[in-house]
């Protein structure tokens, strides 16, 4: 620790990482050739540099993701059907301020999991929060919260997400209260925030999968228009995966 007033001044502000910098600059041998205006912008640089880290540890820790998917290790080369360039693209962010949705349908073990939880990781970073979900486990939340009265915070809360991952749609034997906590959920996000949906079921048959016509009609109205569709193929990435190894992508 560096015994000097400023540095314990800055750690009594909490400006840790200005305090920091300055420990580090007074090791370094040519710091009395730079001006002050030089040394107080590392500063300050490191101090947001440390504000933006922690804001993202933070927007991770609540977002509760499956799997601690990243960008930088999704694998293109497996004969998959992903689209590379169309990826990509949704890793800029773009589609989130445009209040998109995505949609990853394909067999199990694919990746679409973590695919999905690669996009909301990305999306932390960049500074919008995320929420992950499996939708039989929402279901089964939902229904908890009818009884206890916290319904209405619950679906607040869902609402105001910037990205919403539900996981394992079509899963789940839909009653007429979950067709309907499920519209509404959707409806309170239309065109205002964005969903991500991974699914075994092609889009196709989704509208089959929620059982009433009408409803159905009015949930895929505000999930399928303004979205990428991602539908992958292929053999399950765990058959390639050896027995003993850190976490890899998987579904």
């Amino acid at each position: 620790m560096l015994n000097h007033p400023t540095y314990d001044t800055l750690t009594r502000l909490r400006l840790h990482g200005m305090a920091q910098a300055l420990a580090e600059q007074t090791l370094l041998p040519d710091v009395g050739a730079m001006t002050f205006e030089e040394r107080l912008g590392l500063l300050l640089d490191r101090e947001q540099a440390e504000r933006q880290n922690r804001l993202t540890s933070s927007r991770l820790r609540r977002a509760r993701l499956k799997q601690p998917a990243v960008p930088e290790d999704v694998d293109y080369r497996h004969p998959r059907g992903l689209d590379k360039a169309l990826f990509r693209e949704l890793l800029t962010g773009a589609w989130i301020q445009r209040h998109q949705n995505i949609l990853l349908t394909g067999p199990t073990g694919v990746g679409k999991t973590y695919l999905a939880c690669a996009l909301a990781n990305t999306a932390c970073r960049q500074g919008s929060t995320a929420l992950y979900y499996r939708l039989p486990r929402l279901f089964e939340e939902l229904a908890l919260s009818h009884g206890d009265g916290r319904y209405p915070k619950l679906m607040e809360k869902l609402a105001k997400v910037d990205v919403l991952l539900l996981d394992d749609w079509g899963l789940a034997l839909l009653d007429d209260d979950r067709r309907r906590d499920l519209l509404e959920l959707l409806d309170d996000r239309y065109q205002t925030r964005s969903t991500i949906i991974t699914s075994q079921l092609p889009v196709a048959h989704w509208h089959d999968s929620l059982g009433d016509p009408t409803l159905a009609d009015a949930i895929l109205d505000r999930v399928v228009h303004h979205a990428h569709q991602i539908h992958l193929k292929g053999e399950s990435l765990r058959k390639h995966k050896p027995k003993l190894t850190h976490e890899t992508e998987s579904e």
